[in-house]
This record gives C-alpha cells, structure tokens and sequence, in this order.
C-alpha cells in the first residue's frame, strides 16, 4: 500500500466512523438538546460528534491492538512523509 493511500485512509476511515456515530447521536439525541436549535441542531452536532470521535480515536491509536487500529484507522501503518525528490 502506498503511503498516499495510506494518508487518505488515516483521514476517510475515521471520518467514516465518525460520521455513523454523529448520525446515530441525531437519532437518539434528547428532544430538548436539538428541539431549541431547530434545523440547525443536526448542522451543529455531526460536526461536534465528528471533531470528538476523530479526536478520540487518534488519541486511543497508540494504546489499540493492531487489529482494532486497522478497522478504526483503515492501516495500522502510519504514513511516512518524504521530501519530494524533483
């Protein structure tokens, strides 16, 4: 796998994840938490869930078996970043 995959799955498969837990939180959010924001409660809270969940996953990466890394992160391998060589 080249590290520019592995870059672009470090960055999709969180946010993928994060954006199944965000739509499952507009789900079962209490009424009185979205019912005042209107429209906009589902605008504020995917981006507060994806942020939190983004966060946390790659605060837990170091201490998660391989396994786990892979499914939540896409690679269990960081992304090296070379100098281009042109």
């Amino acid at each position: 796998m080249t590290d520019q995959l592995t870059a672009w799955l470090h960055t999709v498969v969180p946010a993928a994840w994060s954006a199944l837990v965000a739509y499952l939180v507009t789900l079962g959010a209490p009424v009185r938490l979205v019912d005042g924001l209107g429209d906009a409660g589902p605008t504020l809270v995917v981006p507060l869930v994806l942020a939190a969940v983004y966060a946390g996953i790659r605060r837990l990466e170091p201490h998660l078996p391989p396994v786990l890394t892979h499914v939540l992160l896409g690679s269990n391998r960081p992304p090296s970043y070379s100098p281009d060589t042109e």
